[in-house]
């Protein structure tokens, strides 16, 4: 295939990367505990954790999770937010020789009972705040052991108590629960520091991370991500970045959660190659707070989707910070709004770079240019190693200009769903390419734009209506804090376009909001409801939830 977007690509960029010099993520990680062992990882709550300490606290509890029995490649699940027992934890699993399944906290029961049946999980590593959860689906699933976390178990002796103290009986964070036989992260540490970790000889093959996608689609489906698609992928995120050499540490925020793939691809794993710092922000809604630490670092990497922007910029104090050592503002897992680029680029001086993934691609594809100066409105060039296609209906590539499939190809793309052939055969083509289900189109110089998520795109009389377009106009109104689009039943037109949206003036109104539009969007674009919320649904990521909103009208 004829890679034209090659051209466009920034001077020192290579067009392939090599994935060789490391044999699995485990070597990666092992070479910055030696390289860097005296520099800080992590630091959470004020507290710092070295390299080195990285180290010894992964060996430890490795060597308790060996002590089990697991067979090499058993799945073993981490609940929990960021907080600094989430490095030492994935860590310890990768080290050991088995697969890290990453799981979001806030699940429900069917959702957590779903996800370590599917993985047949045989551990879980929780935080005990959502340690009830654990205990409501526990006999229906594999799990043999269960890890119980602390939020001080690392802070320090009386700063550790007192925390715990605090999230238990003042915030009463950590709702009652019975799981008996369960250990404590604490307890694990001290086993396994009597125990020795044995080495594990790991090869690009074996599985590193089973990904649970979003569920947007229907039941959450394992992506199977091998060592081999995280190295490379964080190898082709530091090459298109060109990070020049410096004597100050890069600091990078962990804001969105380690587990979701974006942050820890982008942050954790990018960010322990280069020795750089990971700010871990356990509550990135708490926008108050995570402006008040976001102070006290010289931040140089801040990965975050749309709405964490969006909310900052909405922050009085965070307009004040200092911006002067600001270097990567990546923006991914949704569109970026170019209302919302634009003034990020205002406060900050840093242009908000956008690329594009998924949990299938490790997570990046394509990326902006970082020497960008202004929106582009595009999600960029495949990186390193990447190709892209645009696909027609039978998967079949389509000229350049036209509108199709964003299909994917390269060295991040994971090998398959977990115990899904059916899924997994759908969504790969015979020779290799990735079908993300999304729309858009590539210009003769190989950026491409995204036109929508093909399952959520409205029909208008025959005409084809792309949410993200509407939401980018919507969100510009001055009035507008959050935009939400989808199409709704319409007796005359098949469908009709609706509006969620959460105001930033409390004084808009409807008629003020279609007016705008009626001056923005061609007839059958423009919205014929409109709903104000308090709040949109949002995934773990931040990431506003569609689905969710059409459910909800499906059933009244």
């Amino acid at each position: 295939m004829d890679k034209i977007w090659l051209k466009s690509y920034p001077e020192g960029v290579p067009a392939e990367i090599d994935n060789t010099q490391y044999r699995s993520v485990t070597h990666l990680l092992e070479e910055s505990f030696r390289k860097y062992a005296d520099r800080n990882a992590f630091v959470c709550m004020d507290k710092f954790l070295t390299y080195g300490e990285l180290d010894q606290l992964s060996q430890k509890m490795g060597a308790w999770l060996q002590s089990k029995g697991l067979q090499p490649g058993a799945r073993v699940a981490i609940m929990m937010p960021n907080v600094l027992q989430y490095p030492v934890a994935m860590a310890a699993v990768l080290r050991a020789g088995y697969t890290v399944v990453n799981v979001n906290p806030l699940y429900t029961p069917r959702e957590l009972q779903h996800q370590l049946v599917d993985s047949g999980s045989e551990v879980i590593i929780v935080l005990e705040n959502f340690a009830t959860t654990v205990q409501q689906v526990l006999p229906q699933t594999p799990v043999k052991h269960v890890i119980v976390a602390s939020m001080g178990d690392l802070l320090g002796g009386l700063k550790g108590t007192l925390v715990n103290f605090v999230v238990r009986h003042v915030k009463k964070m950590v709702p009652a629960f019975t799981l008996p036989g369960s250990v404590s992260f604490k307890q694990v540490l001290a086993e396994g520091g009597r125990l020795s970790l044995q080495p594990v000889k790991l090869g690009h093959d074996d599985i590193a991370f089973l990904q649970y996608t979003g569920g947007t689609t229907g039941v959450s489906k394992g992506a199977i991500l091998l060592h081999r698609n995280v190295i490379s992928n964080v190898l082709q995120n530091e090459a298109w970045l060109q990070f020049k050499q410096s004597p100050e540490q890069i600091v990078f925020v962990c804001a969105l959660p380690l587990y979701h793939i974006y942050s820890l691809t982008i942050s954790a794993f990018m960010g322990m190659r280069m020795g750089g710092l990971n700010l871990l922000i356990p509550n990135p809604r708490d926008i108050p707070g995570f402006v008040k630490e976001l102070a006290k670092y010289r931040v140089a990497v801040f990965p975050a989707v749309n709405t964490l922007y969006n909310a900052l910029l909405n922050n009085a104090d965070f307009a004040k910070l200092d911006f002067s050592s600001y270097s990567v503002c990546n923006g991914g897992g949704m569109a970026v709004q170019k209302a919302v680029a634009d003034r990020w680029l205002k406060v900050t001086g840093t242009p908000i770079i956008e690329g594009y993934g998924l949990s299938e691609t490790s997570p990046v594809a394509t990326a902006n240019r970082v020497d960008i100066k202004e929106f582009t409105g595009t999600i960029g060039l495949p990186i390193p190693s990447t190709e892209v296609a645009i696909l027609d209906d039978d998967g079949n590539p389509l000229p350049l200009g036209s509108t199709g499939e964003i299909a994917i190809r390269g060295p991040q793309v994971m090998a398959g769903y977990w115990n899904r052939p059916d899924e997994t055969a759908k969504s790969m083509t015979a020779d290799g390419f990735f079908k993300t289900g999304d729309v858009g189109i590539m210009d003769e110089k190989g950026f491409t734009r995204i036109v929508d998520r093909k399952k959520d795109m409205i029909i208008v009389s025959g005409f084809n209506v792309y949410p993200n377009e509407v939401e980018g106009v919507v969100a510009a109104h001055p009035g507008v804090l959050e935009v939400a689009c989808i199409g709704v039943p319409d007796k005359n037109s098949g469908e009709a376009v609706k509006l969620f949206v959460v105001r930033k003036d409390p004084n808009l109104t409807a008629e003020e909001l279609l007016d705008f539009c009626k001056h923005e969007l061609t007839a059958y674009k423009k919205p014929k409801y409109i709903e104000f919320r308090d709040e949109l649904p949002k995934t773990n990521v931040g990431k506003i939830l569609r689905r969710q909103l059409r459910d909800e009208k499906a059933a009244a």
